[in-house]
């Protein structure tokens, strides 16, 4: 069987993608999602990880929200790392700039994970037409959920509902790309 193997942040990240997964993946592709302390953590503990990995059939995927810093200079730093492990195949992908940016990509997902109404006709809004360019994508979600959004809760029941398909976030849409290329 073959083996995905995801390197994440957060538990939020995790939460996410449990409900974003076996929508995408068939029955002969199983996942593991292995979350870390925050980004320092993640990076910290990588190499140790991937070198150790003992199936030969496992892909691995590095997630990382860019927060503040240089998504290219954050990429490549990643990509080091996976390249010192002796895993160069390894798909580094960066959330623009938190993981609640992939939310707010799929206002519709927000109403159904948490039981509010009016949220997505906000989509065509300028503002959340391409929520990547929101600095901090968390405190906007929080705002405009009055508060309901919490990061791990909201993530598991959110990730649900995102849509595989029409999400206005480019990081979520370059992270199915990514993942759809290494099943194929």
């Amino acid at each position: 069987m073959r083996e995905l193997v995801f390197f994440l942040e957060e538990q939020s990240a995790k939460e996410t993608l449990d409900g974003v997964l076996p929508r995408l993946l068939d029955e002969g592709t199983g996942f593991r999602c292995i979350f870390f302390e925050g980004k320092q953590d993640l990076e910290k503990q990588l190499c140790k990880r991937l070198r150790g990995w003992c199936n030969p059939d496992a892909h691995f995927i590095v997630l990382r929200d860019q927060d503040s810093a240089d998504c290219v200079e954050v990429k490549q730093r990643l990509i080091d790392i996976c390249h010192q492990a002796g895993k160069p195949d390894a798909l580094v992908r960066i959330v623009c700039h938190e993981l609640e940016s992939w939310f707010l990509g799929d206002l519709q997902a927000v109403e159904h994970g948490l039981g509010l109404n009016g949220l997505c006709k906000q989509q065509k809004t300028r503002k959340y037409r391409d929520p990547d360019r929101l600095q901090n994508p968390k405190q906007e979600l929080r705002r405009l959920t009055k508060n309901r959004y919490q990061q791990i809760l909201g993530s598991r029941e959110i990730g649900r509902h995102l849509s595989l398909q029409g999400n206005r976030s480019t990081s979520f849409n370059a992270f199915l790309t990514g993942l759809q290329r290494l099943i194929d």
